[in-house]
């Protein structure tokens, strides 16, 4: 299933965010997005999970406009999570992940009670929460919550999963233990992985495709190998860096100073 964009063009406030933006995201693959702060990264992955669809242009699912399918046929098939996500007081991590079965109900047509209770167990499985399914989201770590909002998002069952910065505010082992979860949902489960990341090491360790976003359009687009370089982080952050390789042979890009008009400032 292959989601994709042609000549698509969003303006926020008058002010032009993307423009002619033509993407296709190989399904099955876990594919990063970066770029500097302010780029359109956010904005164009809502676009793509149809939370916005004041744009030109379209969004495409396997070469259906998004605007032709219905929100509930689209939310099987596709699930987000957004940046900044707040919990119903007292709600628990069981009943929080149970919203992800909404795609699933009707007011008209009971629900499957069994299915709706397997992918709940699935995604609390998956994400490594089955002994807190009894507690409140509240009284969770950064960490646990995280990972809660992810097995809702999970528990819609859904062939690709849009992440917008999912280990903000994590501290590295939980960021590392978010991107182990993301790595195995992809590998086990095949599900197509479209994440928007500010750690250019994350992207390159847990990325099989890179989109970096500049100047309201694609700057780049390939394998983190082919991306990820040296004269990109100059050229796109305005950063110097060095490149090598950790004891688990995996390149590892180090920032060191800042570059060109920046280092001046």
């Amino acid at each position: 299933m292959a989601l994709a964009t042609k000549d698509l063009s969003i303006c926020l406030e008058n002010k032009l965010i993307l423009q002619r933006v033509s993407l296709t995201f190989t399904p099955g693959r876990r594919t990063a997005i970066i770029g500097p702060n302010g780029a359109g990264k956010s904005t164009l992955l809502r676009a793509l999970a149809s939370l916005n669809m004041h744009y030109e242009g379209q969004v495409l699912l396997d070469g259906l406009d998004v605007r032709q399918i219905s929100r509930k046929k689209l939310a099987r098939r596709l699930a987000i999570l957004p940046q900044g996500m707040t919990a119903p007081p007292d709600i628990t991590v069981g009943a929080l992940v149970d919203y992800g079965r909404f795609p699933y109900r009707s007011w008209v047509h009971a629900s499957d009670a069994k299915a709706d209770r397997e992918a709940v167990e699935w995604a609390l499985e998956c994400t490594h929460l089955r002994e807190f399914k009894h507690r409140q989201v509240r009284s969770l770590s950064g960490g646990e919550c995280q990972r809660a909002w992810i097995a809702m998002a999970l528990a819609q069952q859904p062939e690709i999963l849009l992440l917008d910065e999912p280990t903000t505010y994590l501290d590295i082992g939980h960021q590392l233990e978010v991107m182990n979860i993301i790595e195995e949902l992809n590998r086990s489960g095949k599900m197509t992985i479209i994440m928007v990341l500010h750690d250019i090491n994350h992207a390159l360790q847990y990325s099989d495709e890179i989109v970096v976003i500049k100047d309201h359009g694609v700057f780049a687009q390939g394998t983190p190998q082919d991306i990820l370089t040296v004269d990109m982080l100059a050229t796109v952050f305005g950063v110097k860096a060095d490149i090598f390789v950790n004891t688990q042979g995996a390149a590892v890009l180090s920032p060191v100073s800042l570059a060109g008009d920046r280092a001046v400032r």
